[in-house]
């Protein structure tokens, strides 16, 4: 099938640019993310998050561990956001999530960011994946403003925590293809001790119904490869401390049973976890296939689980004709 991003639609309507001058003004009084800030990045202050105007970008490379949908054969085209509007105790990237001192930061340009997307194009990647983006969010809609002028034809992955505010996801609209993001919690208690998020149950729920409301529950091909639509991931946790029945019930009854779940196994106590007994260890055979059952419990039967001592290989489950374009 041919496959053109909603991107260049909207660059050549001229809404676009509309659209990046009225995000421009949520950086005044910072109001990217739910956590409403409300300070001048502009003029240097920094949030919760530690970020000011300037992107921070850690790496920018080919990726082959994401959903065999994204990675393909050739791989996605990541770009690494430094630092994060989440504080999980357990981030396995925490040294670019949670690493303030200026001398880490790798700070580039909202126009090198468009050059990092054209260079990934130019590589041949299947995709551009925006990984950990809220708070940069106004940055990178410049950016792809930038990029698509430039010649970027490529769909774009929105690949983040799920604390994500639902006014700046409006912005995004006819710009991002793929939905990307994770649903950590269903229990708000668990999300503030680990994550220092409030309401992130509510907050999560309300950003993936835009999320879900812009692309769907279908995904789209081209060239085996998904092009369009949505992808939840769910770490399971030890314990149960995501709450993962309250996450798949309301992915069942307020969006949809045929949205596509990645159930990810790869939990291990890094960064701070060792502090918390409940998560000081890996997860357990029994625990994963608990979460499995869930998942039939709900009749969520597109996606992919891991095999457990696996973070890179995804496996798809139940619906196996549908969810493998590779054996077609």
């Amino acid at each position: 099938m041919s496959f053109t991003p909603s991107y260049i639609q909207l660059l050549e309507t001229g809404e676009f640019e509309k659209r990046i001058n009225s995000a421009k003004k949520l950086l005044v009084e910072c109001a990217v993310c739910p956590r409403h800030c409300r300070v001048e990045r502009a003029n240097g202050e920094l949030g919760f998050c530690h970020s000011s105007t300037i992107p921070i970008v850690s790496s920018y490379t080919a990726h082959f561990g994401e959903e065999p949908v994204l990675s393909g054969t050739n791989g996605a085209g990541n770009i690494f956001f430094g630092n994060c509007n989440l504080r999980c105790v357990f981030c396995q990237n925490y040294e670019i999530s949670q690493n303030w001192k200026a001398e880490n930061y790798n700070t580039v340009s909202v126009e090198r960011v468009a050059e990092l997307m054209i260079e990934l194009q130019n590589r041949g990647y299947h995709n551009i994946g925006l990984v950990s983006p809220t708070h940069f969010s106004v940055q990178i809609l410049e950016a792809i403003f930038l990029a698509a002028k430039n010649g970027l034809h490529l769909p774009i992955i929105y690949n983040s925590n799920g604390y994500d505010s639902v006014e700046t996801l409006k912005l995004f609209e006819d710009v991002i293809d793929i939905y990307l993001p994770d649903f950590k919690y269903g229990n708000d208690e668990y999300a503030k001790k680990f994550s220092n998020a409030d309401n992130y149950f509510e907050v999560a729920k309300n950003a993936l119904k835009e999320m879900f409301r812009q692309v769907g529950d279908e995904l789209v091909y081209k060239n085996n490869v998904a092009v369009r639509g949505m992808i939840i991931r769910h770490l399971v946790l030890p314990n149960d401390l995501a709450d993962s029945e309250k996450v798949f019930e309301f992915i069942a009854k307020e969006l949809s049973p045929t949205v596509h779940i990645s159930l990810m196994s790869q939990y291990f106590p890094t960064n701070k976890a060792n502090r918390y007994a409940l998560l000081d260890r890996k997860i357990r055979n029994s625990e994963y296939e608990k979460v499995i059952a869930l998942l039939e419990k709900y009749e969520l039967m597109n996606g992919w689980i891991q095999e457990l001592e696996s973070s890179d290989f995804y496996i798809p489950h139940f619906n196996e004709s549908r969810l493998n374009p590779f054996e077609n």
